[in-house]
């Protein structure tokens, strides 16, 4: 008969022949164990007894690496205070309240994952095309841009125009605008120069308030001009190279994160009081891990601060618009000045001083020619608004015609090419007809846009066979 005997049993009869005489070598092979398990066992029966045969937990009895509870609860703490701290600064601040000890980026990380302040994201790969730069000394290269989402009672979203210096990431702007146009955003940037001085160069964006490199023109914009009459060395991105100004980007996603997001403020005032509030904890108490977790005004209170002197600007004469006519010529006080075939259609600016007939186009002196209108007449021209004249649409000219929808960006297809539009006609029907080497694009019989054919000439009779395009194409537009 058969007896399947226990565990505890079996490693009893074990140490019993042992004891007996037998050998380890030989009673560990006949149980088929290891004979450091069979030495372990007379250890365990000779000082526990039969109980030293069973098997108890492997749970240590303590952790010495183990967070303590009070520092974890500070960790909380910090972190419910200051919501976009991460790791990495929650332990640089323990460091600085001396706790001991001091827990790694790591455990405060799993720290924050249990208790469900944070989301546990797979670490991302750090590029290593970026081409990493920063200026030797403070004041030497500021970065400026505009960010919007300054979220107001009233439901108008504001903009910020923002500042840092390259070399200590202090913020030198943070003005709270309604409108980030011209004005305002050079208002931010003489307030910035009389509270930090002057800097050696601006990094900007190509934006219309900041320069007039892809615009209409070639004027200089007054940005530009306060620039330049500061002796500031004015610098622009490449198109489409947001990583240039990845300074000031950084830190717009860390007001968005910290600041921005969720808050709605009553008024400018309001949003400004706060903002300035925040930039005071930004510059001098939040450290910063781009520059060896200090604060920022740690490394900017070493600048050259060069007092700033606001540009004098010239108080120019009286002046009036016109508009060129096709033969490049305007009239102004009833005689006739020549400016440019050239500008044909274009506004320009037309001042008297001292005599002369200076003709601007977008802040640039054109033509000056000596006067010769009236003198009588020259104050009715000066004062004189702008015609506002209303073009009358043209006709359609009948011939063939397809029926096509509008896209999201104001174009539509035509033999296999786009066509502008405008925004003004998204997701409208429009007709499309060719007259000679021009394609018309009419709404309700008045023309709309013209353009020279773009497309293959060989693919219209397969355009013209489908004259209400594709409408099961429900995401045409």
């Amino acid at each position: 008969m058969l007896v399947e005997l226990g565990l505890v049993e079996q490693r009893y009869q074990a140490v019993l022949e042992v004891l007996s005489g037998a050998t380890v070598t030989e009673v560990a092979g006949r149980f088929g164990v290891t004979r450091q398990s069979v030495h372990r066992w007379l250890r365990r029966y000779a000082s526990r007894g039969l109980a030293g045969l069973v098997d108890g937990s492997t749970v240590p009895g303590s952790c010495p690496h183990q967070m303590p509870p009070v520092v974890e609860a500070r960790i909380v703490e910090l972190r419910c205070e200051h919501p976009g701290w991460g790791p990495r600064t929650i332990g640089h601040r323990l460091a600085r309240d001396g706790v001991m000890p001091l827990p790694g980026r790591s455990s405060i990380y799993r720290c924050l994952v249990r208790h469900g302040l944070i989301d546990p994201q797979g670490r991302r790969k750090r590029r290593s095309d970026y081409k990493r730069w920063e200026r030797a000394r403070a004041n030497e290269l500021w970065q400026m841009d505009i960010v919007g989402g300054v979220m107001l009672a009233d439901g108008w979203k504001a903009s910020l125009v923002t500042g840092v210096d390259d070399h200590s990431r202090f913020c030198v702007s943070a003005l709270v605008v309604r409108r980030a146009t011209a004005r305002p955003v050079c208002d931010a940037l003489t307030t910035a120069l009389r509270a930090h001085g002057v800097p050696a160069q601006i990094l900007t964006d190509n934006g219309k308030v900041f320069t007039g490199r892809f615009g209409p023109g070639t004027g200089e914009v007054l940005f530009d001009r306060i620039c330049r009459e500061s002796g500031i060395k004015h610098l622009l991105t490449a198109p489409r190279s947001p990583t240039t100004t990845g300074k000031v980007e950084r830190f717009h996603k860390t007001l968005r994160r910290e600041f921005l997001d969720g808050k709605v403020f009553a008024d400018l005032d309001a949003a400004q009081g706060a903002i300035d509030r925040w930039v005071q904890e930004y510059n001098h108490d939040r450290p910063h891990q781009g520059i060896g977790m200090v604060a920022p005004f740690e490394r900017f209170r070493l600048a050259d601060t060069e007092p700033f002197e606001a540009p004098v600007l010239e108080q120019s004469a009286p002046s009036a618009t016109r508009v060129v006519d096709r033969n490049g010529k305007i009239s102004f006080a009833g005689h006739a000045y020549p400016v440019g075939v050239w500008l044909a259609g274009e506004t320009v600016a037309v001042s008297v001083d001292d005599g002369i007939v200076g003709i601007s186009h977008r802040h640039v002196l054109v033509v000056t020619h000596a006067q010769r209108h009236p003198p009588s007449k020259q104050a009715a021209a000066l004062a004189r608004a702008p015609r506002q004249r209303t073009r009358r649409p043209r006709q359609a000219t009948v011939g063939q015609a397809v029926t096509r929808k509008v896209d999201s960006a104001g174009q539509v297809s035509f033999a296999g090419a786009t066509y502008r539009v405008g925004n003004a006609h998204k997701r409208r029907q429009v007709q499309l007809a060719i007259v000679g080497d021009v394609v018309e694009i009419f709404s309700g019989g008045e023309v709309i846009k013209t353009h020279p054919i773009r497309h293959d000439r060989s693919r219209e009779h397969g355009a013209f066979a489908n004259p209400g395009g594709r409408p099961h194409r429900i995401n045409a537009a």
